[in-house]
């Protein structure tokens, strides 16, 4: 699994508009019914009220290739232009939690 968390950071409310409106317009939720997507889901740092936080989860580069190679990138694109959103970005793998696995509490 791959998992990329995207910060988008704007002014005035901006990234949360944006994640609303993907949202409403029902964009992520047809993210989420591409093959290979695991999770797609934002969130609010709560100590940063201009960004919003994209957890985007997919079993494997292929899955990601085939979603930045989709029209819906297009889509995407032409929202965080109209809202004049920044990012940055993080990307991880998934490992075997070993013996790390008895610190998390199900």
């Amino acid at each position: 699994m791959i998992t990329v968390n995207l910060y988008y950071t704007g002014r005035d409310g901006a990234a949360r508009r944006f994640a609303e409106e993907m949202e409403s317009s029902g964009t992520a939720d047809m993210i989420r019914k591409e093959e290979g997507n695991l999770r797609y889901e934002y969130f609010i740092p709560m100590g940063d009220p201009e960004t919003v936080l994209l957890i985007d989860s997919w079993e494997d580069q292929e899955a990601i290739d085939r979603h930045h190679a989709s029209p819906m990138m297009k889509t995407i694109a032409e929202m965080r232009e109209r809202y004049d959103l920044h990012m940055r970005a993080e990307r991880f793998t998934s490992i075997d939690m070993g013996g790390d696995g008895r610190f998390i509490r199900k």
